[in-house]
This record gives C-alpha cells, sequence and structure tokens, in this order.
C-alpha cells in the first residue's frame, strides 16, 4: 500500500503505511506520536523476550513511559535486555535501576571516555519474541516524537517481519557477548569488535541485516551501498546530516549525469554546523545536476537511501563518522514497491522543502559563508562531542 496523498497545508508528517515485499512485512512511521505508540505497542505485545538496543535513552516523559513498558513486561515474565550507549544515555543508570529489579537486565555499550570514547553504538531496535523488530533513525526521547509544530525531529522507523528478524536476534547476541566482556573487565580490544563487524553476515536475499564499525570497509553498509551506485540510474535520498567521504561524493555526481539524484538535507538542526558542513558540500554536486532541497519545518533526522529499486532504512548518517567510526546498522530492501512508497515519502518531504538551487547557491556561498562552513566541517572530525547532534 503506497502512503496517503499528502496534505495541501499546513505540513503534517504522513501517516503510518505498509508494504509486504519478498516474505517480509513492513510498517513505516513518518510521524512521531506513531512511532512512540508502535514501539510502546512492540513491548506491550512481547510474551516471552524483548531484546533492546539504543543510542540515546531520556529521561522525559516519552523516556519513562517507554522504561515503565520494559518494567512491566519484566513483571509479566518475559526476558528483558537493555543495552544503551553510555555517551547517548542522558537518563543515567539509576533510571534503569526499576527494571534490573523487576527482573530485567540493563547494560552499558561502552564508557563514555577512554580508548573507546570516539567508537559509539549508534543502532537503534527492539525485538520482541525473535518475531517482530522496530528499528530506523529515532531515539526515545520526546525530541524524536513530538509534532513537527513543536519542532520535533523529522524522522522515520519501522516495524519489520519475516527472515530478517534472526539477523536481528543474532546481532544483538554479538553485541551482548562484547558488552559482557566489557563489563567483565576481560581483555576486549576495539579490533574485536571492527572483527565482529568485518564477519558479519547479514543475508544475500533482497533483504538484509547490513552493519558498519570502525575502520572496516568490505562488507560495511557503506560498502554494499557503494556497489548499488556504479550502475545505478536514480538515487533519492533524505540526510540530516551530510559529509560523505569524497569518493561518494563523486559517485552520487556520476549517477545524476547519467540519470537523476534527489537529494533532502537539513535546512534546520539542533546545531548549525551540520547545515554548514553540508552546505560545505553542495556546489560540485549542483554543477553535476543533483537536485538539492532543504526541509526547515522542524528538524529533520531522517536516514532514507534510495538506489533504482533497493532502499535502506536504519541509523546510519551519510557523514564521515557513520562510514567510518559508529557501530551502525541498514536493513537493504531490494523491492521495487518499497522504493516507490519510500519515494513518495521523499515526494512529501521535498514539497515542503526550500530547493537549493545553483543560483540561490551562489549568493549564499560567499567567502565569508565559505569559511565558517569549512570549520565548521573540521572541527566536527576533530571532537566527537561537537557533532554529537549529528550522531544521533
Amino acid at each position: 500500500m503506497a502512503p496517503p496523498a499528502p496534505p495541501a497545508s499546513p505540513y503534517r508528517d504522513l501517516d503510518p503505511f505498509s508494504v509486504d515485499a519478498a516474505g517480509h512485512g513492513f510498517t513505516f512511521y513518518p510521524h512521531g506520536a506513531d512511532r512512540l505508540e508502535a514501539l510502546v505497542a512492540l513491548i506491550d505485545g512481547a510474551e516471552a523476550s524483548l531484546r533492546v538496543f539504543y543510542y540515546l535513552f531520556d529521561s522525559d516523559a516519552s523516556g519513562t513511559r517507554v522504561r515503565d513498558a520494559l518494567v512491566a513486561a519484566a513483571r509479566r515474565g518475559v526476558a528483558v535486555e537493555l543495552i544503551v550507549d553510555d555517551f547517548g544515555n542522558d537518563a543515567g543508570a539509576e533510571f534503569f535501576a526499576p527494571l534490573t529489579e523487576a527482573g530485567g537486565h540493563f547494560a552499558i555499550f561502552s564508557p563514555k571516555w577512554g580508548k573507546r570514547y570516539l567508537v559509539r553504538n549508534h543502532q537503534k531496535f527492539a525485538i520482541a519474541d525473535e518475531a517482530q523488530v522496530f528499528t530506523g533513525g529515532a531515539n526515545v526521547s520526546d525530541h524524536y516524537f513530538d509534532a513537527p509544530d513543536k519542532n520535533g525531529w523529522c524522522d522515520l522507523s519501522v516495524t519489520i517481519t519475516g527472515p530478517v528478524v534472526e539477523q536481528f536476534v543474532r546481532w544483538f547476541a554479538l553485541l551482548k557477548d562484547w558488552v559482557a566482556s566489557e563489563a567483565a573487565g576481560r581483555v576486549t580490544r576495539l579490533r574485536r569488535l571492527r572483527d565482529i563487524v568485518k564477519a558479519w553476515e547479514g543475508g544475500s536475499g533482497p533483504v538484509r541485516l547490513l552493519v558498519g564499525g570502525p575502520l572496516v570497509r568490505r562488507g560495511h553498509w557503506a560498502w554494499v551501498f557503494r556497489q548499488d551506485l556504479i550502475a545505478a540510474k536514480r538515487l533519492d535520498l533524505v540526510s540530516a546530516y551530510f559529509s560523505p567521504p569524497r569518493s561518494f561524493r563523486r559517485q552520487f555526481r556520476r549517477v545524476a549525469q547519467r540519470g537523476q539524484v534527489r537529494m533532502v538535507m537539513a535546512g534546520k538542526s539542533d546545531i548549525s554546523a551540520a547545515i554548514d558542513m553540508a552546505r560545505l558540500l553542495y556546489g560540485k554536486l549542483l554543477r553535476a545536476g543533483v537536485q538539492i532541497a532543504e526541509f526547515a519545518v522542524c528538524k529533520l533526522h531522517m536516514k532514507l537511501l534510495v538506489v533504482d529499486d533497493v532502499a535502506y532504512v536504519g541509523s546510519a548518517n551519510l557523514d564521515k563518522r557513520s562510514f567510518r567510526v559508529n557501530l551502525e546498522l541498514m536493513v537493504r530492501i531490494e523491492d521495487a514497491a518499497v522504493a516507490a512508497a519510500l519515494r513518495e515519502l521523499i515526494d512529501h518531504l521535498e514539497a515542503a522543502s526550500e530547493p537549493m538551487t545553483r543560483e540561490r547557491y551562489a549568493r549564499e556561498a560567499t567567502f565569508l559563508a565559505k569559511m565558517r562552513w569549512r570549520i565548521a566541517y573540521w572541527l566536527s572530525l576533530a571532537d566527537y562531542r561537537i557533532s554529537r547532534a549529528g550522531a544521533g
């Protein structure tokens, strides 16, 4: 089923829409409130197990509601396992004490400070009963569930049923073992984490779980994405944070020269540096024929790639951290109906965005503006804290 026709005005996120493809069921949630309800419903419906892995988990109203749902699940006998990245754990470990008291398990992914400070878990997913997974770009915080008129993040999550869920279960087990080794103080080096990512096989069918991690190239989600771009005739994407390696920018231009490339970028963010970094790179793309529009209705956080009839949905931004440092996941879906439905979502976002034409760019890319953009770009690579919002 394709997304419903977009409303005339004012802007509103689309309602959930579902597509069955390649033996899987997908329900996409472009609207924040729907994402929260879907996540809580998945937790409330679990009967045997819940495996939950998030980058950011806040102690606000939404975070408290999700935590309490996990606590209730543990109390009714569900085996609940929650892992949260330490850098993104705004709630604090004490916030999760009710979960452990109810019989659930809570763990931290990697310390904030130390040798692996720069390597963060950037994934977001929840698995219920080894049969259903909820994933995408949204963290657990009011910001990711608020409506556009409250300046909530414009994002996308998806509930998936089908064989790929088994890959999520297997992936969680590997990460859980790595985290347990850290907590126990056993010798666990960054190389081991890289080896886990490098050895990962997420299936070979039309629906695959791809992952990425520190300094891994071949097999990385971005490596597969690169293969899809080689002969691609069309690329549509939404990227909140845009600073991909030069080789990928070159491929985007090549796709535009032999077909069509459309990009919806952030026109509003919680830090201006995210927009500055992207604008620094627009010039060559525009000259190659890439269509760029900036979405400024509210803060943009969506990570969505559609290459010909292949769609990527998950946690990875098109920035250097997601390509080379962070632990990421992307679900690759090779299906024309899914690609078409997601392109309609991009149509909806583009209609509410301001085009970045070559003429507009020439006016705005002054010498001083380019200096500011370049400083933001290099500072974001030098200090993770500056780009923290971009790692969300």
